[in-house]
């Protein structure tokens, strides 16, 4: 089916999906409503999106749909069946998705760290620059400013008066 998705978005009662897209064919705009089952407030929203993104029923609707946008809108659900306000949920996610500069990645345990620097490689492929960016410049030499006196480190200067 030749279609293109236009907006994704999540009913609450009864928990759904919601696709609108164009029908190329015919070039008008339609609208899928996909229920979404046995999803509770303990249920993994990754999981769930992926496995509503395979199902054979809805595949070629949501070819155009990124599994991050449908993990985000389980996790609107999610906080709503926890009784969580939009603005919080918002919130929630919001932190989820950012990455904290002061933040020990030594710290955490192995899944948090593959969710962190998948976070990373997102932000790292949207700020590229590529060849064909109309802004690309092949090599650019930038000389910075120095106000002040450069600081010698004391073990550079320890291991050159020891030679």
């Amino acid at each position: 089916m030749m279609c293109t998705a236009k907006k994704c978005g999540i009913r609450f009662q009864p928990p759904a999906v919601i696709l609108i897209y164009e029908n190329e064919m015919k070039g008008k705009s339609r609208q899928r409503i996909m229920p979404v089952r046995n999803f509770s407030k303990y249920s993994d929203c990754s999981r769930a999106a992926e496995q509503l993104k395979n199902n054979p029923r809805h595949k070629g609707y949501l070819e155009q749909v990124s599994l991050k946008q449908l993990e985000k809108l389980f996790s609107f659900l999610r906080g709503y069946l926890w009784g969580q306000s939009l603005a919080e949920t918002m919130e929630q996610i919001q932190q989820e998705t950012t990455i904290d500069p002061e933040e020990d990645l030594n710290k955490l345990d192995d899944k948090e760290l593959a969710k962190r620097k998948s976070i990373m490689d997102e932000l790292f492929e949207k700020n590229q620059k590529k060849k064909d960016d109309p802004n690309f410049v092949y090599d650019i030499e930038v000389e910075f400013p120095q106000d002040e006196q450069l600081q010698s480190c004391g073990w550079d200067t320890e291991s050159a008066d020891e030679s």
